[in-house]
């Protein structure tokens, strides 16, 4: 659920009020609850993120309109912390304020683990791998914050990846061959157990290099289903099983082969009409917990194209008594 934050609660500030009054709150607040003032200060650091958020959205004219038209909630389904400081100028700030301290000096901001353990790095950990420097201004005056927008990854690949029924079900391992930068590459895949026909394997950083990195490989699953068999449109696995024209009439037993190599028996009723399906439980592909799905046999009259004399003479006796 997106949390809802009053910005003009946490700044103490009217929601008419104007840009000038919105900067003079922030410099307040941000002198009082600066980690240079407040040591260790838990509550402080958390005070500190929240005031910085909200200047960054108030004092900015096109993303205050757009909080106050659609409030917090839709506001934030939009805006990403990364679009929230994106051109919020923090060097011109903390200059401004005449804000500084040892423990801001030189020093690289990183997020996803490690880092310095600042406050900054909680500040902007949803940025996706940017950088935030800081060190002494020009003038001497506090430190400079320079956002560093991160390298875009190369463009993500889709490719068709052919598998057997047998691998579905065991979940086996196969070897795929890439061209990259012209040199060949070969990466070991699993194939999950009872992964669907269609669904894509996320291969991560095995796609077109970039200046920030590889993009991802999406291998989409093409199940090689033997011969007889199909998907239906609802995914369904059928199987077409032709018979005789007397089979049907009278009823029979057929040996159905299984989509995993076995052979399978199915009893026929008399009457069977042409095109009905006949359900095999669990006899199907797998699924991801491991059961089987269900195969179905859709029964088929084999009509021949042409007749001996005496079948001739038969087929005319059955039509003489209505069949």
């Amino acid at each position: 659920m997106v949390q809802t934050k009053d910005y003009y609660k946490i700044l103490g500030v009217s929601k008419d009020a104007s840009q000038e009054e919105i900067k003079k709150a922030f410099r307040k607040l941000a002198l009082k609850y600066h980690p240079d003032k407040n040591k260790g200060n838990k509550e402080a650091e958390e005070k500190f993120k929240e005031i910085n958020e909200a200047y960054a959205v108030l004092s900015d004219p096109k993303k205050r309109k757009e909080y106050d038209a659609f409030g917090s909630q839709e506001f934030h389904r939009h805006y990403s912390q990364e679009d929230i400081f994106k051109d919020f100028d923090l060097s011109s700030i903390f200059e401004d304020l005449g804000l500084g301290g040892r423990g801001f000096s030189r020093v690289i901001f990183r997020t996803g683990g490690g880092g310095t353990g600042s406050i900054f790095d909680d500040l902007f950990a949803s940025h996706g791998g940017a950088e935030y420097t800081t060190g002494r201004g020009r003038f001497g005056g506090g430190d400079q914050f320079v956002y560093q927008q991160p390298q875009p990854k190369g463009q993500d690949v889709i490719l068709d990846l052919y598998v057997t029924p047998q691998e579905v079900i065991n979940g086996d391992k196969k070897i795929i061959s890439l061209q990259t930068g012209g040199f060949p590459e070969k990466i070991s895949v699993k194939i999950p157990k009872g992964i669907e026909h269609g669904k894509k394997i996320r291969v991560p950083g095995k796609g077109v290099q970039g200046p920030g990195g590889r993009g991802d490989l999406y291998l989409r699953i093409n199940i090689t289903l033997p011969p007889g068999f199909y998907f239906d449109k609802d995914g369904s696995l059928v199987y077409d099983k032709f018979i005789r024209f007397s089979e049907a009439c009278l009823g029979t037993r057929v040996d159905v082969p299984g989509v995993d190599g076995k052979t399978l028996k199915l009893k026929i009723p008399a009457g069977t009409r042409c095109g009905q399906k006949m359900r095999l439980r669990a006899k199907g592909l797998p699924t991801s917990s491991g059961t089987r799905k269900d195969l179905f046999v859709r029964v088929m009259v084999d009509i021949p194209k042409a007749l001996s004399a005496e079948q001739k003479k038969l087929v005319k006796e059955l039509q003489k008594v209505g069949l």
